[in-house]
């Protein structure tokens, strides 16, 4: 796919930046909410009517998961409807649509990495407006729909918001007891290989469609809090909770590791997540023991 010109929203995010920065070779627009409001839509379409991007990669998201329970209207306005918008958008001036889906969509009642044949089960507001936001990006003739999990990967000196393990890791390092699940199960996402998993798929001009998009492996998030202790050297201190221990508004899914083949048989191999930890830790420097 011949890309020149690229438009990237939620720019604010760390996602965001890592797309960027995978596409500073090419004319990149970057909107944050202050600059491009997703959920007006004849804001988008004329922004992108005026641009002109051969590629819209769509980062702004609805992501607290609790406060989904109690504002679904906004919930579904970012992760959905606004998707609607950018989709159209990009039918409309022949620009192709990334956008990032997630693990939640599952019911979490498997034993094994759920593939993308693998029929939904949302069983939250924030699940189920991430769900019907795929299915509307699905709607551009070229559209392709990456879902993550447990993202991390932020700077040390980041100051927005922090995904799970960036919280696990900021708590080693601190020395303090840090809470992890032992029973459920994840495909932590380094936004570094995801960024690059991106620009593969559009460069290489793979078919459209969905991919999971995490790096390869799963453990609970007891098992990755003992990698992360093990790759920074420190000594754990960990309050082991299972699910069902902890009252949360939102239900989350219990087992929900994603296999990531079909990325592979597209030509991206996802590193294992231990490998992109290290990396990360390596890059806000963090020498690993």
């Amino acid at each position: 796919m011949n890309i020149s010109r690229v438009l990237v929203t939620g720019a604010s995010g760390q996602l965001a930046a890592s797309i960027v920065r995978v596409f500073s070779d090419r004319d990149v627009t970057a909107h944050t909410h202050a600059t491009l409001d997703v959920t007006d839509g004849a804001a988008v379409h004329r922004e992108i009517g005026n641009a002109r991007p051969d590629l819209i990669v769509n980062c702004a998201a609805f992501n607290q998961v609790d406060d989904a329970e109690h504002s679904a209207t906004q919930a579904f306005a970012v992760n959905a409807f606004a998707v609607r918008s950018l989709a159209r958008a990009a039918e409309s001036c022949g620009a192709a649509l990334v956008h990032y889906g997630s693990d939640f969509v599952f019911d979490g009642t498997a034993t094994q990495p759920y593939d993308e044949a693998a029929a939904p089960g949302p069983r939250s507001v924030y699940a189920s407006s991430k769900l019907v936001g795929e299915w509307l990006a699905l709607e551009a003739p070229r559209a392709y729909v990456l879902r993550v999990e447990s993202l991390f990967g932020s700077p040390a000196d980041w100051t927005g918001r922090r995904g799970t393990l960036d919280g696990i890791v900021a708590g080693l390092e601190a020395g303090r007891e840090v809470t992890v699940f032992t029973d459920r199960t994840v495909s932590p996402s380094y936004i570094g290989d995801v960024a690059a998993a991106t620009r593969h798929l559009v460069d290489a001009d793979a078919a459209p469609g969905t991919y999971h998009c995490v790096n390869s492996g799963y453990g609970t998030w007891r098992e990755v809090a003992l990698e992360v202790a093990r790759i920074l050297g420190v000594t754990p201190r960990l309050k082991l909770v299972t699910m069902d221990e902890v009252l949360l508004p939102a239900a989350r899914p219990r087992f929900c590791a994603l296999s990531n083949r079909k990325l592979a048989a597209a030509g991206f191999a996802m590193p294992p997540w231990q490998d992109a930890v290290q990396r990360w830790l390596r890059a806000r420097g963090r020498p690993a023991a």
